[in-house]
């Protein structure tokens, strides 16, 4: 069996606080088939819960011992008929660094790749560009009645600088 200290212990418990069991061992006992169940769970996962539907408590600490024992994991908690199990994941091989594109030679151009390459842009067109808050666009500017210049839109004489704006259609209005 794994040992871990309290403070692990207590680290572990907290995780699996919120799992649901992922085995349940029921009136056949601990089956061969059973325990592979659980070291393919303890591989996938490294902390799991097992329910067990056997009633008698010291048949059930005998299974738990034989489970940790069997698989090389650590019991973490023993509550009712939920058993806590935990082992750390299996030392995987480092994987091989990423093969990095060759250097162009001095001289020469390189092709970008798809991702990189610009994207073609439709003809007449240019990128949009946000006129600052408040300002007039172009030919907004009109004459009032005295002949004074007046303007219009973003800068309205309401004193909004976004001018006025349209009544919302949801929105309730009068007594309820």
């Amino acid at each position: 069996m794994l040992a871990i200290t309290p403070h692990e212990r207590r680290a572990l418990r907290a995780r699996a606080h919120h799992l649901h069991p992922v085995v349940t061992i029921g009136q056949q006992g601990l089956t061969p088939t059973v325990l592979t169940e659980i070291d393919l769970a303890l591989n996938a996962h490294g902390l799991i819960k097992v329910r067990v539907f056997i009633d008698e408590r010291d048949e059930r600490e005998a299974l738990l011992a034989e489970i940790a024992d069997g698989l090389e994991a650590a019991a973490v908690q023993h509550i009712g008929k939920l058993f806590v199990l935990w082992r750390p994941p299996p030392e995987t091989e480092p994987e091989p660094p990423a093969a990095r594109r060759p250097r162009a030679k001095p001289g020469t151009l390189q092709k970008a790749t798809p991702h990189e390459r610009p994207r073609p842009r439709a003809k007449g067109t240019e990128p949009v560009r946000r006129r600052a808050r408040g300002t007039v666009a172009a030919g907004k500017v009109g004459l009032d009645g005295d002949g004074q210049e007046q303007r219009r839109g973003a800068a309205s004489l309401r004193g909004s600088p976004r001018g006025p704006s349209a009544p919302n259609p949801r929105r309730r209005r009068g007594p309820r």
